[in-house]
């Protein structure tokens, strides 16, 4: 009965690997659709989002599952809780790549972003991507220390999105309000994708010390595993 019941939990992990390889596909192909003005890659994206919604759900409802029936306590309590945690983090994810195939589909047969920010809009989309590969090793090995980097990979996101506000703001800018409208929302997109990850990425962290990221120091994951927390985690 027990070996079942941990099989369902390892279940529950492979699930939330399966979501951010599904969610990093997801915003690089949206990526591509916009910036291609790609109709039937931009409808393939908005359509596969349905996969990671159902996957969200399926896991929620065994996490609940073994929540009542098997009323975990200690280190197991805390996989359950925060797997559900970081599902919602990974469904939001999918939305906001949806959210860029949306703004492809409404603008096509033109490329919604101007030409002369192409190039930034490609890079904040190659980046997404980047950072949710890593959380979707972070879940596999629950390596404190490259979870507690990844905050620090997303300030070039956030640099990136303060360079596209710059272009907004110029007295330069030609492009009119719907493309400023378009280039905003996008910005904000690649920008919330991002500090979803490293929600992901944070909660990994909580999951296998305890504590909270900003209370681990570098180093904690090597810690973890000579004490043998990260494997009972």
């Amino acid at each position: 009965m027990r070996d079942a019941y941990h099989e369902e939990l390892d279940s529950i992990g492979d699930s939330l690997v399966e979501m951010a390889r599904l969610v990093g596909s997801a915003i690089g192909r949206a990526t591509t659709a916009m910036l291609d003005a790609d109709l039937h890659l931009a409808e393939s994206v908005i359509a596969a989002d349905e996969k990671i919604d159902n996957l969200q759900r399926d896991l929620e409802t065994r996490a609940i599952t073994l929540l009542a029936r098997q009323q975990p306590v200690a280190t197991d309590l805390r996989i359950v809780v925060t797997s559900l945690r970081m599902s919602a983090d990974l469904e939001r994810s999918g939305d906001l790549a949806q959210h860029v195939a949306k703004v492809a589909r409404l603008r096509y047969p033109q490329s919604a972003v101007p030409r002369d920010l192409q190039a930034t809009i490609l890079e904040m989309g190659q980046l997404a991507q980047r950072l949710m590969a890593k959380t979707g090793e972070i879940l596999i090995t629950k390596d404190v220390d490259l979870a507690l980097q990844l905050e620090q990979d997303d300030d070039a996101m956030d640099l990136l999105h303060r360079t596209l506000f710059q272009h907004l703001m110029d007295d330069r800018w030609k492009h009119g309000i719907e493309t400023a409208v378009d280039v905003t929302l996008l910005g904000r997109y690649y920008e919330r994708f991002a500090d979803h990850a490293v929600s992901v990425a944070r909660r990994v962290v909580y999951l296998v010390t305890g504590d909270y990221a900003d209370e681990v120091d570098p180093g904690a994951g090597v810690a973890a595993v000579e004490d043998g927390t990260a494997e009972s985690a």
